[in-house]
């Protein structure tokens, strides 16, 4: 506006001198020219003034363009994952279908897709039939005895009266990444002569649109196939003990892979057999032929008498060696349990601590467990940021990852797979690396990356519509990031000059400190080395507003959410960042200075107490505007239809203050990071306060939130009961050991104290995780802080599974 202002000035100026020139010469003269000259300093005003606005306007819309695209803008730069497909022969084909009981197929976006069903013979309903990992169905116990992540795995599966061992050798070698066979051995109690339906499906997944090139078909009683990065290949099926009293196929159509069961059930008709009578079997899909659809679901059914062995044998054209099957499978399979057991132990030494056989078996299934449940998913997640109106699609893309549960989490988690990774990193280096680089590349340019990955119709099918969008103010904890840097520390010989983990972490080095800036920029607080998770919302229906970010979900925070909050856990989460930073800037020859100076900065014990600690109760908190005077209430219903809801009341008024009475994980967190000195006298009352059995201490682990906390077990609203506020979580537990065998090695006056405590801690913890598999045959998502029995969902094979780096005290 400054501006317009002198060009009228200007203009007024030179059209004064105008008229006062012209005025000497003629009158008429003069006032034709001054309304001339007024008539064109209005039209120029006006010129200027709609130019300027259209340059406003072209420059809002612009500026909103770009910030609405950011959030599904890829990072610029070289993309971390190199090679991919057929690029890795020796991880191509994998059991990376999760979320099925047993399933296999390549790392391709457009793998077909290979898996079984079972039931018994009195089907009365789709919901009968096992398929995907359901907690519904009850199982006793299925998971991996044993898998190495790369050529094959053993697993047991328990469905009364049968048992179900299914397995899978790989062989390498040719241009289509090589050939398999996968085993089905199926007994009933007492080794009974029984009957089940056994159906295995071969299908493609057309969630990215069909291809002409990919097809399926039956032929000569087994499957047959051809993709264009597969070529044509073939499913064959070898019986090796048993009978197979019934078979019949099907060529049909499915919507989609996440409806394979519904569909295989609306192709059963019912068949005069001369053994049973009456029986359901699979005939052709007249709904494909009705509406001109492709083939792109092949089932094979077969009705089988136990006991009962089956191969599966895929092969393709160019096989440099013939397939496993029968007795060649049986030895290949023998060895490499054996060669699994010795370097099993090689890597955690179990017995040579001490442990039992049967100690180190639940073990070794936990770690098998963890590489089993390994998935490569693909497709478009769903995300949004302030400003977008709608939810907009991220780009398409990858992941390689790890899953928390295959039942019921059955697709990748951010924060989860920093714990994941410790794990497979010990266990194999180039799988860890891989799963990083994945996750990498799911960065964008804000240098976000978004917490759950919902990959593929498979992944979306499971996710409750709540929980589908991504929004980008919502972060996770660094735990990857610091994964890395305990994996670089580790095993510095990986990253030396030259070899190919130093350049893939190379590649990684500008993605992390872009995420790492983003948490800088975007999670900071109101106070100088202060930060607050975003994403925190009060809609008077809970009785403490989740903080989903932190991945503590219902973990008690100030009861009315604000932007003065500070949360203890992400300033120490920061800490711990800038630290791995640091030393991953170290192992490639560049500047750590910043980071290390902002580690330096968070470790100030001056600055964290002025910020966090309270004298009052000597603990650590959040700091915020709370009150512990909050209840839920049922109100009263304001229509006579309506039904009255449960509703937070408030009973005393909320003040600025810590939040002293959640004491709990995050109350730990300067030790659980290691943000503290060695010598740190907040240290020793943090440790004198840990074994309290009133407070965090159990026989079975430390206990989310404190017994003496008001909300302690509280459920959160009407619908749901209490997560992080009392029950044990593995993880937390894992960060305790391993803080404790820090300052247990570390010179100071804590040393005995944190020595003791980590002895006792880990006795407890080790011992209820196996006693309680060994009783339900899981591994589970929590554990009770008062009897110590498995909660939440099962199986739990994400960081539950650290429990072999836990017996074997390697943090």
């Amino acid at each position: 506006m400054v501006r317009h202002r002198k060009v009228v000035t200007i203009q007024t100026k030179h059209g004064n001198n105008v008229e006062t020139r012209t005025r000497d010469s003629s009158s008429s003269v003069n006032s034709e020219s001054s309304v001339a000259s007024k008539t064109f300093k209005v039209l120029s005003v006006w010129k200027t003034l709609v130019g300027f606005i259209c340059f406003l306007i072209a420059v809002y819309v612009g500026t909103l363009g770009y910030l609405e695209t950011r959030v599904n803008t890829p990072f610029d730069d070289v993309k971390v994952v190199q090679e991919s497909g057929l690029q890795l022969p020796d991880r191509y084909w994998g059991s990376y279908r999760p979320n099925v009981y047993f399933g296999m197929k390549t790392r391709e976006p457009q793998s077909p897709v290979f898996g079984m069903m079972w039931y018994k013979m009195g089907i009365t309903s789709q919901r009968d039939i096992r398929h995907w990992c359901d907690q519904g169905d009850n199982l006793p116990t299925y998971g991996w005895l044993r898998h190495d992540g790369v050529t094959f795995g053993e697993q047991l599966i328990s469905d009364p009266p049968h048992t179900i061992v299914t397995s899978f050798v790989k062989t390498l070698g040719g241009e289509q990444g090589g050939h398999w066979t996968a085993r089905v051995n199926i007994t009933a109690r007492n080794n009974r002569k029984t009957t089940m339906v056994l159906v295995w499906y071969g299908a493609l997944d057309e969630s990215l649109g069909a291809s002409l090139d990919s097809r399926l078909w039956a032929e000569g009683g087994g499957l047959r196939g051809h993709t264009p990065q597969l070529r044509d290949f073939k499913l064959n099926f070898t019986l090796q003990q048993g009978k197979i009293l019934h078979s019949a196929h099907s060529e049909a159509h499915a919507p989609g892979l996440q409806l394979l069961k519904e569909t295989y059930y609306s192709l059963l008709r019912e068949l005069k057999h001369k053994t049973f009578g009456r029986i359901p079997s699979i005939g052709p899909d007249e709904q494909r032929w009705e509406k001109d659809k492709g083939i792109n679901f092949v089932p094979i059914q077969m009705i089988v008498e136990t006991p009962f062995v089956l191969d599966v044998v895929y092969t393709t054209e160019d096989l440099p060696t013939p397939p496993l099957e029968g007795e060649e499978y049986t030895k290949v399979l023998e060895e490499k349990k054996k060669a699994f057991d010795a370097e099993f132990e090689k890597k955690f030494g179990l017995s040579e601590k001490g442990y039992p056989e049967e100690d180190i078996a639940i073990a070794r299934a936990a770690m098998s467990n963890m590489v089993g449940g390994i998935g490569y998913f693909y497709g478009t997640g769903r995300v949004q940021s302030p400003y977008t109106r709608e939810p907009v699609p991220y780009w398409r893309a990858a992941l390689y990852t790890a899953v928390p549960s295959r039942s019921f989490f059955p697709r990748g988690f951010l924060w989860d797979e920093g714990f994941h990774g410790m794990l497979i990193g010990r266990w194999s280096p180039d799988i860890q690396m891989d799963i990083a680089a994945h996750w990498m590349d799911l960065i964008n340019v804000e240098g976000w990356i978004p917490r759950e990955q919902i990959l593929g119709a498979e992944a979306l099918a499971r996710v409750p519509k709540e929980f589908v969008v991504q929004n980008n103010a919502a972060a996770n904890p660094p735990m990857l990031l610091i994964q890395l840097a305990r994996l670089v520390k580790l095993k510095p010989q990986l990253f030396h000059p030259d070899m190919p983990h130093r350049h893939t972490l190379k590649r990684m080095f500008t993605r992390l400190q872009a995420w790492y800036q983003w948490f800088q920029t975007t999670q900071k607080g109101s106070e100088p080395t202060s930060y607050r998770w975003r994403g925190r919302e009060d809609d008077g229906l809970q009785l403490n507003p989740k903080s989903l970010s932190s991945g503590l979900d219902d973990y008690p925070r100030a009861s009315h959410p604000s932007e003065i909050e500070r949360h203890l856990d992400l300033r120490c989460w920061m800490y711990a960042a800038a630290e791995s930073l640091a030393t991953i800037a170290r192992a490639l020859n560049k500047d750590p200075s910043k980071f290390e100076a902002t580690a330096n900065q968070l470790a100030d014990e001056d600055l964290l107490n002025e910020l966090h600690w309270s004298p009052t109760t000597n603990t650590y908190a959040d700091y915020g505007l709370h009150t512990d005077g909050v209840r839920l209430v049922r109100s009263k219903p304001k229509h006579p239809n309506e039904h009255p809801k449960m509703v937070r009341s408030v009973t005393a008024p909320p003040q600025p203050k810590l939040v002293t009475s959640a004491f709990g994980y995050i109350s730990l967190f300067p030790m659980l990071l290691k943000v503290l000195r060695p010598e740190s006298e907040n240290l020793g009352k943090i440790l004198e306060s840990l074994d309290k059995p009133g407070l965090l201490w159990s026989p079975y682990g430390l206990r989310s939130l404190s017994k003496s906390s008001p909300l302690y077990m509280k459920r959160n609203t009407e619908h749901d009961p209490p997560y992080w506020r009392g029950q044990i979580w593995i993880n937390i537990n894992y960060l305790a050991l391993s803080s404790l065998k820090y300052y247990a090695n570390a010179p100071g006056p804590h040393m005995d104290r944190a020595r003791e405590l980590h002895s006792r801690l880990k006795n407890n913890v080790v011992r209820n995780i196996l006693s309680e598999y060994r009783r339900t045959g899981y591994l589970w998502e929590q554990y009770s802080g008062e009897d110590g029995r498995g909660s939440g969902c099962r199986p739990f094979n994400g960081w539950t599974a650290l429990i072999p780096l836990i017996m074997a005290e390697e943090y």
